[in-house]
């Protein structure tokens, strides 16, 4: 679920995470469009974090040590990939060899695809395709500070206020203990994990797919797998119904990234998995 684009916004019922997503207009600190201000956005973040509820040791330990980080915003900006046509795209991101490791992973973990779709209605191939698209089948998650990248996003006017309420998810994993900041490592919009959730969606649909008493997505295949499938049926999968373009599924397709070459490619390598 890449900034790619899909997943605008994805719980817990807990209050902190209640008040972190709220009131994005109210955020204090000015945003900027290059690195020249950052430092003075730093310091106001901290003040509107206390407001909002989280403790000082959670500002300490994601706030206390953040960088402005160039990167992200080269690649906010060079999103060239979602203007090919599918065919193009689909020969860029390797869709035959997604659909060949996909069909050998469907059978190496059936009984793991079997109980996630009796779960949750989501059959293996729309999963399969997700996570080969996504980071290769767990082979690539990124390696960016994901807090320094989404307060370089959250300070950056372009999307300040979809970024802030992601830098506060964020916030919250590392203070409900699901994740420390030095686990919170991941690709450069700050997508965390073997599918790639965006932390509000991490923090509304993670699950416990092993059953070990954590929400691991970077390194529980099982709970990654798992939360992609609940995340899918949070937003309107429907058992048994199909999910090509026009069927009733679709859409949750469409809920994950809002580039419709991706929701395109996703379908068809998903259908070829499951044929």
């Amino acid at each position: 679920m890449r900034l790619r684009f899909g997943n605008l916004l994805r719980g817990l019922g807990l209050g902190l995470a209640l008040v972190a997503f709220s009131a994005p207009a109210a955020y204090a600190a000015k945003c900027g469009n290059t690195s020249a201000g950052f430092s003075q956005w730093v310091k106001q973040a901290k003040k509107d974090a206390k407001a909002k509820g989280f403790s000082q040791r959670t500002i300490n330990a994601t706030l206390g040590n953040v960088s402005y980080r160039k990167k992200t915003i080269q690649l906010d900006r060079n999103q060239r990939s979602f203007k090919l046509s599918l065919n193009q795209f689909m020969k860029k991101r390797g869709a035959a060899t997604i659909v060949k490791k996909g069909k050998q992973y469907k059978k190496r973990h059936r009984a793991l695809f079997n109980s996630i779709e009796k779960r949750y209605g989501v059959p293996p191939g729309v999963l399969l395709a997700i996570w080969g698209m996504e980071t290769g089948f767990g082979g690539f998650l990124g390696n960016e500070d994901t807090i320094s990248a989404l307060a370089t996003l959250a300070y950056d006017c372009r999307r300040s206020a979809f970024f802030t309420r992601e830098l506060y998810a964020a916030m919250t994993i590392v203070q409900q203990g699901q994740m420390s900041r030095k686990q919170m490592r991941g690709a450069a919009h700050g997508e965390l994990g073997q599918t790639q959730f965006l932390p509000s969606s991490y923090v509304k649909y993670a699950v416990d797919g092993d059953r070990n008493g954590s929400r691991n997505l970077i390194s529980s295949k099982a709970d990654a797998l798992a939360s992609t499938a609940n995340y899918l049926r949070g937003h309107g999968w429907k058992k048994g119904r199909g999910y090509q373009p026009g069927q009733a599924n679709y859409r949750a397709i469409q809920a994950w990234n809002a580039a419709s070459v991706y929701q395109q490619a996703i379908a068809i390598i998903a259908a070829k998995i499951d044929s």
